[in-house]
């Protein structure tokens, strides 16, 4: 049976574990705590960029658009003249494809053409209230207004003439009124739609109040599209651009 030997006292500092100097641990220990510190310190200043990043993200406005159509909510007012403005951007979202929510004040959707969004809202209000959705909706999307665009119908102008222009008066359509009225300004961009004037003296209400004939609804459909490129021109190329095309 093998016999161990013990150790000499010089053996066994040889072969010991040799201890850490206290100091030293304390040193290494405050290494490793200003280590995360500093660690922890750089991933809150990421967070803090990567935050300010998405909130400039957020708040950039100029590449959103606010697209109001006018016009009276109801069955009993589909299809009238005086709600040209509810047909063009039925006509722009169901291209795109986009649903329509009841939301605040409109019928709301949104899409997005080359970069810029584009919000689309039909005033639930009324027409001789459309200011409160148009107001509304600025505020809450933050839309700068050069980038407000109202599509109205015109009795002033022939059926199917498209008139964009970057300010004016509202020409005795109430929808313009209120809107001129709620937001303190004229310099907005509007696009007239010509519904006619066939109508006699004391029937104006009747008039824009009543349905297209077939023979106008085959003439505006055409017209209509021409207004909806007009509206993606205004977003993409700007205003200018937008009237020099299509203003016929």
């Amino acid at each position: 049976m093998q016999r161990y030997k013990k150790k000499s006292e010089a053996e066994e500092k040889r072969y010991a574990t040799p201890r850490r100097d206290p100091q030293c641990r304390k040193n290494s220990n405050s290494k490793k705590v200003r280590t995360f510190a500093a660690d922890k310190l750089n991933m809150g200043i990421i967070k803090k960029l990567f935050s300010r990043c998405k909130t400039a993200d957020n708040t950039d406005n100029s590449m959103k658009y606010l697209i109001a159509g006018l016009g009276n909510v109801g069955a009993e007012y589909e299809g009238t003249r005086h709600n040209v403005g509810f047909m063009v951007v039925d006509e722009m979202a169901r291209q795109a494809e986009s649903r329509w929510s009841l939301e605040r004040r409109a019928y709301r959707t949104e899409l997005r053409i080359k970069g810029r969004t584009l919000i689309l809202i039909k005033p639930t209000t009324y027409m001789n209230l459309s200011g409160e959705a148009v107001r509304y909706w600025m505020q809450t999307e933050k839309v700068p207004i050069e980038n407000l665009l109202v599509v109205v119908d015109d009795i002033a102008l022939p059926l199917g003439t498209l008139r964009m222009r970057k300010q004016g008066a509202a020409g005795g359509h109430n929808g313009l009124r209120n809107i001129e009225t709620l937001l303190g300004r004229t310099d907005y961009c509007r696009l007239r739609i010509g519904v006619g004037n066939n109508f006699g003296r004391g029937h104006q209400i009747d008039y824009v109040l009543g349905p297209f004939s077939p023979e106008e609804q085959a003439g505006l459909a055409p017209r209509i599209e021409d207004a909806c490129q007009a509206i993606a021109c205004f977003a993409t190329q700007g205003a200018d651009r937008a009237m020099n095309m299509y203003n016929k």
